[in-house]
């Protein structure tokens, strides 16, 4: 039986099944390669970036040596929250604008590093998602597979194990769909997981560091 033939024969219930695997797949493939470049741009960009800024003569010209290096903006959302802080044409009335310049900074540098780790994360939720309940969405068509064929087969006078494998075989096929949904999904979840742990680690090192020289430099008086 082919799957045009199969498809046909199928109830709703199994159509409905059938193509919410499909796109359950096609959204975790979609998330896993564009995180693959993410990820494979950042353990590249973010070392060359953070250096390319302790490099820089002054705060104000380190975004410009920065970004031809931070292809992926990861690092110059810092250097730009750091040098937007560090202007005092920046300060305002707001109450954002207030406190004192480790406070604004402080708040300055999180919002920012909570932004990129946010890009960075994107994508983990659904390979989570998907890895944890496609196998069930292929149990329950494997389920209802199994109990449409012994519907089929209950009016016929002679049942026999040939007459029970096809149908049943059918019906399995789902519960190998739900797992072939849901393994790679699982391992880029893990994979990802590692590769971000890194990064996140390193930008969070530059987010201190930045912090530290901010504040203890002359610059930095209020």
């Amino acid at each position: 039986m082919d799957g045009l033939q199969w498809w046909r024969q199928g109830d709703a219930v199994t159509q409905a099944t059938a193509l919410l695997l499909l796109a359950m797949s096609v959204a975790s493939w979609v998330a896993i390669l564009w995180k693959l470049y993410l990820t494979a741009r950042a353990r590249a960009d973010v070392p060359r970036a953070a250096a390319a800024f302790w490099q820089a003569g002054a705060l104000d010209e380190a975004p410009a040596r920065v970004a031809p290096f931070d292809r992926v903006a990861l690092v110059l959302p810092l250097v730009q929250a750091a040098a937007q802080t560090m202007n005092p044409a920046s300060r305002n009335a707001a109450l954002a604008g207030q406190g004192g310049l480790e406070q604004r900074l402080t708040r300055s540098l999180r919002g920012a590093l909570h932004g990129v780790l946010a890009r960075l994360q994107w994508g983990q939720v659904l390979l989570a998602t998907v890895g944890s309940t496609a196998p069930f969405v292929g149990l329950l068509g494997t389920v209802w597979g199994i109990h449409h064929a012994l519907q089929a087969l209950a009016g016929s006078q002679q049942i026999t194990i040939e007459r029970l494998a096809g149908p049943v075989g059918e019906a399995l096929v789902m519960t190998a769909a739900g797992l072939a949904v849901a393994i790679p999904a699982v391992l880029a979840y893990n994979w990802f997981g590692r590769s971000i742990a890194t990064i996140e680690a390193e930008l969070e090192g530059f987010a201190r560091d930045l912090r530290a020289l901010l504040l203890g430099s002359g610059d930095a008086a209020d």
